[in-house]
């Protein structure tokens, strides 16, 4: 079995000491040569770890001055109702979300079978970029039943929430019956979109969504940034 490079531990150790309120966000981080002492390496691998964790965003180097806190990973709940911009605001963050592109299509035989919907039936897929405090945590690719919601492209580039698309074509309300979370390496264009190194982890999500029927109405795809996105499980908000 490959080692963990000790570079990429310290990085998820310090990243977990963020996570946890060890550091917040504008706080300084130790000096190199402190962090070297701490986990028993050279200051070169120290540098690596940082440097991995600046081009993630989540801390940034001033000259002279030091490394500092740039962003504390969102707390980001997957329960029975996932709404994006009601978890972001939680967080005391900003959310928002950027349309990378809209169309209608042919189901594949797995967005068919999720959705409950005949092989072939055509669908709105919807991919966006999710953001919070203008800074990109997730890709992610929305698909609907489109004979069942004819208008949700119109609605979604107007609106660009899910949740009051789908309340203007006649869903009030609708809950998340399955998750699944798998572990992730960023391709060269996941890595593009969410500024990260092209291989670096990410965290892979795919839902569906039902009405107060049970009937699926969005079959979703999320990656997330692995070191800025700390999912939690269990909630029903």
């Amino acid at each position: 079995m490959a080692r963990t490079p000790v570079w990429k531990s310290i990085a998820g150790t310090l990243t977990d000491d963020i996570a946890q309120g060890r550091y917040d966000t504008g706080d300084k981080l130790p000096a190199e040569a402190q962090l070297a002492a701490r986990f028993g390496v050279n200051r070169h691998t120290v540098r690596r770890a940082l440097a991995e964790m600046a081009a993630g965003g989540l801390v940034h180097a001033r000259r002279g001055a030091g490394v500092f806190v740039a962003a504390k990973p969102t707390d980001y709940p997957i329960g029975k109702r996932v709404r994006f911009h009601q978890n972001i605001s939680k967080g005391g963050q900003t959310p928002a979300k950027q349309i990378l592109t809209t169309e209608t299509r042919a189901a594949s035989a797995g967005e068919a079978a999720a959705l409950a919907l005949p092989p072939g039936d055509p669908v709105h897929v919807y991919d966006g970029l999710s953001l919070a405090d203008g800074q990109p945590i997730a890709l992610f690719q929305s698909i609907f039943p489109a004979k069942r919601f004819p208008e949700m492209l119109t609605a979604l580039e107007e609106t660009q929430s899910v949740t009051a698309a789908l309340q203007r074509c006649g869903i009030e309300d609708y809950t998340r019956s399955e998750t699944r979370i798998t572990a992730r390496q960023a391709t060269a264009t996941q890595a593009l979109h969410l500024r990260v190194p092209e291989g670096a982890p990410i965290l892979r999500t795919t839902g569906i969504n039902v009405d107060a029927k049970g009937i699926p109405i969005e079959y979703g795809r999320t990656w997330f940034a692995g070191d800025r996105v700390t999912l939690t499980v269990g909630g029903d908000e």
